[in-house]
């Protein structure tokens, strides 16, 4: 295998950082970063290098050196380095790619808050964990997050505001344009997907090319892909891609349900069609040639013996064969929520006093919030000690009587500890109204050792809420090992809830395992888990998540009025 002279230097230059996290005498940190300097100014060839590093001829590179040199350039690859690689996390390696991060601060970040990963990272700087930590502050957490962004801005998916914002950028765009009659967001994204590749928008016009000139000459488009007096492709600034497909007012319900999707959904009804004597494409449904007129998505779907189907559940997955039988219940709405549960205060890691969330919930039309700080295992977030837990309960009594009929409701975030006990002793969680139990550590169990702390957890009588029950954090870290099906079951036998965390980087209960918790009757509510009263627009990204999970108003405990929410509170405390 043939390496090149700037391998030879990333090689050493990577090996040096590594050092640097292990903590090693800088002493021989400096001889690795000395090394690749001198390599990558090295002029001859690789050959040359070996030869003479072998033979000493090189200033600054010793024998040590030397051999992993020649090791590199005989073999392609090194043992060290595969060897201190393996000490580390993979992700560890895409976040010294931002810039200003450097090794030590990174050691940081990996030994105090357990960040492993580019989408941990962001994830943490967004709920203000870097501001009190030494060395940081809030100028450079600032400056991490804009690096993110740069580094992360050609990962080819993206979750599901990134492709909103960018959505919103263009049809604002184009409707004010004036040139476009009908304009609608299809794709995975009208389908209300956790993550998405592209955007898709679909309009009809009188006057398509002069529609399709706006949209590629856009400010935020950074490069067309394709244009034509149809269809056009571009991708923005930030790297999400968006086609614009424009089609006649008589192809546009047909087409409108085509690319809304999935290809799964679609199969199907292409199927039951074809059963009927039909044929249904993007450009209409036909009997022979001659194409159905429908108006609407509803015409299509009647004609073919359906209700209509909502655009979030057209995935493949029974939604058909409910709808030959059934009218679809009423899905949960963002107006359907009554009130705000999993917030964070600046009690812990939150951004905003409990007066100024409880005073924002209360304008925002909201009857309560449930507030739901850290506890005290969570060191890195500001876990509450019982002083603190006193003192914020005294504020909100003060608060209760001053906002009446508005309630704000006593609670904790408390970890779910290795076994599966929560944090504090029973007095401590007898204090709450209410009682959210996550995990935020010791994500690498096997998957038995996993469910059993987490069913011991749902089990707890002061367990409320299970807060995002996979710990996932999409993009970036997969659940960790469970077996959700056996923590669903041991949660509707306990008369647990199980939260959707609605954060849009957690978007957890999965929107599959819903229509389940939904059949076991487990109470599901939507929470922002919010670290700043803008924090509470999250709650839309959740409602995305119930409606694909089947989930009415009545499933959603936060869609609950005050007074049923207090009462359920109070049943299920010990």
């Amino acid at each position: 295998m043939t390496i090149s002279i700037k391998q030879i230097a990333e090689a050493l230059e990577e090996i040096a950082m590594l050092l640097d996290l292990k903590g090693e005498n800088t002493f021989k940190i400096r001889a690795y970063e000395n090394a690749s300097r001198i390599i990558r100014a090295w002029d001859g060839s690789v050959d040359e290098l070996a030869e003479q590093a072998n033979a000493g001829q090189i200033k600054g590179i010793g024998k040590a050196l030397s051999e992993k040199i020649d090791t590199l350039v005989t073999d392609g690859s090194l043992p060290y380095l595969d060897e201190l690689r393996a000490e580390f996390p993979a992700g560890l390696f895409e976040i010294l790619r931002i810039p200003g991060l450097g090794a030590k601060k990174v050691k940081v970040l990996y030994e105090q808050l357990h960040i492993t990963t580019l989408g941990e990272l962001e994830y943490a700087c967004l709920e203000n964990r870097l501001i009190d930590l030494k060395g940081f502050g809030k100028k450079t957490q600032d400056n991490i997050l804009a690096g993110i962004k740069r580094v992360s801005q050609y990962s080819g998916r993206f979750r599901y505001p990134v492709g909103e914002a960018a959505a919103k950028t263009i049809l604002s765009a184009l409707r004010k344009s004036n040139l476009a009659q009908q304009l609608e967001i299809g794709g995975s994204m009208r389908r209300r997907k956790e993550t998405i590749k592209d955007v898709d928008i679909l309009a009809t016009s009188t006057k398509p090319e002069k529609l399709m000139d706006v949209f590629v000459k856009h400010p935020e488009v950074n490069e067309v892909v394709a244009h034509g007096p149809t269809k056009s492709s571009v991708v923005l600034g930030n790297g999400i891609a968006i086609d614009l497909r424009v089609v006649t007012d008589e192809q546009f319900a047909p087409a409108l349900m085509y690319f809304t999707g999935s290809k799964d959904h679609n199969t199907i009804l292409r199927g039951l069609a074809k059963k009927k004597g039909y044929k249904l494409n993007e450009y209409g449904l036909f009997k022979g040639e001659k194409p159905f007129k429908a108006k609407s998505e509803d015409d299509i779907y009647k004609k073919l013996g359906l209700t209509t189907i909502p655009p979030e559940l057209r995935e493949g997955l029974g939604e058909v064969e409910y709808a030959m039988e059934n009218e679809f219940p009423h899905l949960v709405e963002v107006d359907d929520i009554k009130g705000i549960m999993h917030a964070h205060t600046n009690f812990s890691d939150g951004a905003n006093t409990v007066e100024q969330l409880a005073r924002a919930c209360r304008n925002q039309g909201f009857q309560y919030l449930a507030i739901s700080d850290h506890s005290q295992t969570a060191a890195y977030a500001g876990g509450l000690k019982p002083d603190d837990i006193k003192r914020q309960h005294e504020q909100i009594d003060c608060l209760n009587e001053a906002l009446a009929p508005f309630r704000i409701f006593k609670g904790i975030e408390s970890d779910i500890l290795a076994d599966g006990s929560l944090d504090y002793d029973d007095k401590v969680l007898a204090s709450f109204d209410f009682v959210i139990a996550s995990v935020h550590s010791l994500f690498k169990m096997d998957e038995k050792t996993m469910t059993a702390r987490i069913v011991r957890a749902v089990q707890n009588p002061f367990t409320t809420v299970l807060g995002h029950p996979t710990g996932r954090l999409l993009l970036s870290r997969d659940g960790y090992p469970l077996n959700l099906s056996a923590v669903l079951e041991a949660a509707a036998e306990a008369g647990t809830a199980i939260e959707i965390n609605a954060h849009p980087y957690r978007l957890d209960l999965d929107w599959r395992y819903c229509r389940k918790a939904k059949e076991l009757g487990i109470p599901i509510p939507i929470n922002p888990d919010a670290h700043e009263i803008e924090g509470f627009d999250h709650i839309r990204y959740g409602v995305g998540v119930a409606r694909k999970g089947w989930l009415t108003a009545d499933d959603v405990m936060t869609a609950w009025d005050v007074d049923r929410i207090a009462d359920y509170f109070a049943r299920r405390k010990p």
